[in-house]
Order: structure tokens, then C-alpha cells, then sequence
């Protein structure tokens, strides 16, 4: 940190990965390449970071569902290997092949909540780990370190550029080294991650930091990508990406969509960072013009279910196409309560003096388009936010915690929400605040869908 910083030279240190099946054998080597990146601002008196080395490196050739202890680092260098790690690969492509538990978390954050969310998750033992954007809300500080739970009530009138505290990604890195070391973890962008700097650069941290696998899946940005775990297709989205129909995400996720077998990946999930379904006053609606965009895609394809975060609270809906229950829509699972650095969302649309002003709801980041109306049709028809708990919406509360999905077969998943406040009751790993099958009925879905695709 500092006013004039110099960048390292990343081809100072190697890139180097050992691994193998046992501590002793670590006979395979890999090596990768590395980099930094820069957080920098044109203006007198804020702090500009230049990041430490950052390696990425591709272990190829893996077999699938296998236990691989690994060391990382430049074995040239006295004492620059890491200790002993392991990891285990996902299950084989194909259905009946599914990982064990898949642990779903949004908006996590460094706090005293976050490290109740982690301990709780790594006690339920995932195989996966989705992380649905807001890492560690480094764009929540200014660059001499200063923090608030609401920088434009803090800051705004007296900063020239929305700043960061870079510092806070790095705190992050080693706080979770412990899960990260040993879990696979795909992450997905969120506003906090933006991150704004000179040349108007913004992502600069999230796109350096992480791997994925974009260009396996067709893809040419690091916002959206697809993978394959076992019998689940994954499709992860970029809410604060051109997602119009005649952009170059949904024309990719068009022809990602197209190539996925259901004979070989039965379960089609998705996810992204801003919800489509919330009944919370915080973001009602702000994603609307996504889902205007994007919603009929993903149900002619007959995605199963879909996770987001960004609402600082947990809901999930019964499934739902267009605000209306249907039971091939998707279901929406939104679990933006992993820890944040703001506040819990408390407060619901449909509560007399909450419902949102709807010039309030765009997001200059998504667009900054009004795509909300008024409801045409339904309980709610004539009015912006419905007067009761929509029927849609299945369960909500206010709390933290994380989300375990297990994938049972090939048409049904044992969906559990875990509160944070339950992590010392007897037998956490086992207790639930929401707990429920989804069902698959592919003769009947994925039938209707396709007539969809024939129009």
C-alpha cells in the first residue's frame, strides 16, 4: 500500500505443483504461471495496492472421485513449498454419479457471523462449495483501512472515486485457506466485487484471484461459466454482465444450454449473484431486467434450480415461472446470509410501509433500467408488491447461515438450510431450519420444454 507503489515481478517465484495419491509420492509436477494486479486511483492523498504474487496452475489428467495430497510453491527457493495438502475431485461425469454434499453460501464476508457460517460449514463435511459473490467486501473500506456497514452513507459525499482496502482480499485469502486447501470452491461475481479504479478497471481483484473454467466451457469472461460435478450440470451467470438476448452471455449460455445431455447430467442448476424471486424490501425487483432477459431461456431448458445471493437473508420459493407457480419452473434458493459486512435484511415488500418506490429499484451497475411494473394479473394485480406473502415464496427468514445440497438419485435432491444460531445444538451437523426433496419430473418437464425450444 501507498501512494506510489511498484508492482512485484511475478516471474521472480515459480509456479509449481507436486502432487500424488500418497504424502510420500507426490510424483506428478505441474506448473502454472502467475501475476499481480494493482488497485490504483488518480487522486492526491488515497492509498494505491499492488497485490503479492498470485499463482494459478492446472492440474490435468486427474481421476475422478480421488483423494490427492498436493504441495504448492517453487521448490528452487529455500522453504517456499507449502505444507502437505489434499484435496479430492469431483465424481464422474454420468448419471447415478453425484457429489456428496454441495454447500451453497452468498454474500460471506469476514466477520463474526462469517466464521459461525464457515465453522458451521465445514462441520457438514461438503464435497463442493459454491460461493455466490460479495467475498470479502474490500470496497466497504477506504483505502487507509477505515470501514462502515454502509460506505454511501459513510463515505460518499467525501471520497472522489468509491474506494477499496485491498488488504481486506488478502486477510480473506488466509482466513480461508483451511477450506480452500482441501474443498473445491466456484465463485461467482457480486457488486462488492466491482471495485471500481483508474481507467474506469473494475474486477480487477475477483478476476486475478480466482480460476475458472471459462474457456473449457466456451466462454470468454470470467463472469460466466459451466461445469459438470458427477450428474449436475452447473451454469453460473454474471448478474453485472451484459446479460441482454443479443449479447455475448446469453447467446454463450444458448449454446451451453444446447449441448447438455440430460441423459448424462440430469440435474441443470444455475447461479448468480442478484435474485430473480425475493419478497424482501432490500433489491426488490433491482434484477428484474435479467430476468426479463433471461427467465424463458432457462425454463425451455428445464433448469431445476437456481441459487443466488445479495439479499442479506435466506428464501426459497416453490417452483416458479413469470411470478406464477408452475410445476416445471425452477426453484429459487436465495442464501446472500453468509455473513456480509452490512446488515441483516429484515424487512418484506409486502408489509404495509415497506413496498419499495419503483424508481428506487434499478441498479446502475445491472443496466440502471426500470424493468419492474406493476402486476397485470394474480392477487397482487394493479400493484408494484403484493399485500401478502406471495405464494410463490416457500419459506423466508432473517438469519445467517449456509445451504447443503445432496443429490440423491437422478430426480431427487434433499435441500437443508442451516442457521448459524443452531451450530451448538446437539448434532448441528443434523439440524435444519429448512429442509425439503426437489423433485425432478422429467417425462413431464423436460417434454413440455422442448416443445417450448420448437417455437
Amino acid at each position: 500500500m501507498g501512494g506510489a507503489v511498484e508492482p512485484l515481478d511475478p516471474g521472480a517465484v515459480g509456479s509449481v505443483v507436486r502432487y500424488g495419491l500418497a504424502a510420500d509420492a507426490l510424483d506428478h509436477e505441474a506448473t502454472g504461471e502467475s501475476l499481480v494486479y494493482s488497485q490504483l486511483y488518480p487522486f492526491e492523498g488515497l492509498q494505491n495496492y499492488t497485490s503479492g504474487i498470485i499463482h494459478h496452475v492446472r492440474l490435468q489428467g486427474l481421476e475422478p472421485g480421488t483423494r490427492y495430497l498436493y504441495r504448492c510453491g517453487d521448490p528452487a527457493i529455500p522453504d517456499a513449498m507449502s505444507d502437505v495438502h489434499a484435496f479430492r475431485t469431483m465424481p464422474a461425469v454420468g448419471p447415478g454419479s453425484y457429489p456428496g454434499r454441495i454447500a451453497v453460501v452468498g454474500d460471506l464476508g469476514l466477520t463474526y457471523n462469517t466464521t459461525s457460517t464457515v465453522d458451521h460449514l465445514v462441520r457438514n463435511r461438503p464435497d463442493l462449495v459454491l460461493l455466490l459473490g460479495d467475498v470479502c467486501y474490500a470496497n466497504l473500506y477506504l483505502t487507509n483501512g477505515t470501514g462502515a456497514d454502509c460506505y454511501s452513507c459513510a463515505f460518499a459525499k467525501s471520497t472522489p472515486i468509491h474506494e477499496t482496502y485491498q488488504p481486506r482480499w488478502d486477510y480473506w485469502g488466509r482466513y480461508m485457506e483451511p477450506v480452500t486447501s482441501s474443498i473445491p470452491m466456484m465463485v461467482v461475481e457480486g457488486n462488492h466485487e466491482i471495485e471500481q479504479q483508474i481507467h474506469n478497471r473494475t474486477f480487477a481483484a475477483y478476476s486475478s484471484r480466482f480460476a475458472f473454467p471459462s474457456e473449457e466451457s466456451g466462454s470468454s469472461s470470467p463472469f460466466y461459466y459451466s461445469f459438470d460435478a458427477g450428474g449436475i450440470h452447473f451454469v453460473m451467470l454474471a448478474s453485472y454482465a451484459d446479460y441482454s438476448r443479443s449479447g455475448a452471455q446469453y447467446k454463450w449460455l444458448e449454446a451451453d444450454l444446447e449441448k447438455v445431455d440430460r441423459s448424462v447430467t440430469p440435474w441443470l442448476i444455475a447461479g448468480w449473484h442478484a435474485p430473480w424471486y425475493t419478497t424482501y424490501k432490500a433489491h426488490y425487483r433491482e434484477a428484474e431486467c435479467m430476468r426479463v432477459e433471461m427467465e424463458e431461456l432457462l425454463y425451455a431448458y428445464g433448469v431445476d434450480v437456481v441459487f443466488t445471493g445479495h439479499v442479506h437473508a435466506y428464501e426459497r420459493s416453490n417452483r416458479v415461472f413469470n411470478y406464477t407457480l408452475d410445476a416445471c419452473g425452477p426453484v429459487h434458493i436465495s442464501v446472500g446470509d453468509g455473513g456480509n459486512r452490512e446488515k441483516m435484511a429484515t424487512a418484506h415488500a409486502d408489509e404495509a410501509g415497506h413496498c419499495p418506490d419503483p424508481a428506487s429499484t434499478p441498479d446502475p451497475f445491472m443496466g440502471g433500467r426500470l424493468c419492474a411494473a406493476n402486476f397485470t394479473s394474480g392477487p397482487a394485480a394493479g400493484r408494484f408488491c403484493w399485500d401478502r406473502q406471495p405464494e410463490y415464496s416457500a419459506y423466508r427468514e432473517s438469519s445467517f447461515g449456509h445451504g447443503v445440497l445432496e443429490v440423491r438419485n437422478d430426480t431427487h435432491a434433499l435441500w437443508r438450510w442451516h442457521r448459524n444460531q443452531d451450530l451448538h445444538a446437539a448434532a448441528a451437523a443434523n439440524v435444519a431450519a429448512d429442509e425439503v426433496y426437489i423433485v425432478r419430473e422429467p417425462d413431464k418437464c423436460l417434454a413440455k420444454t422442448a416443445r417450448l425450444l420448437a417455437y
